[in-house]
């Protein structure tokens, strides 16, 4: 029998900009989601999706202009492969 986990949730509200809130709604609807749906998905990656070590040095290199190798060319198979080390 496959168990069932029932998340609690609770109602609330959020004053929004307007213009922020029929872009959610645009996104949302992008997407095929509703907005209730679209939100709580955005807010629970910028809540709970810190990324590991590896991957937070990497945001870092890239935010500060830092490379490793040579520029990624996807139109290229061969040098995608390569930089993916395959």
């Amino acid at each position: 029998m496959m168990q069932v986990t029932i998340s609690q949730r609770r109602q609330t509200s959020f004053n929004l900009d307007i213009q922020l809130l029929e872009r959610l709604k645009a996104l949302a609807k992008r997407e095929n989601r509703s907005l209730n749906n679209y939100v709580e998905c955005v807010l629970s990656d910028i809540a709970f999706g810190e990324p590991n070590d590896i991957t937070a040095a990497s945001i870092r290199d890239a935010r500060e202009g830092k490379y490793i190798g040579e520029p990624l060319d996807p139109t290229n198979a061969e040098t995608l492969l390569k930089s993916a080390g395959l």
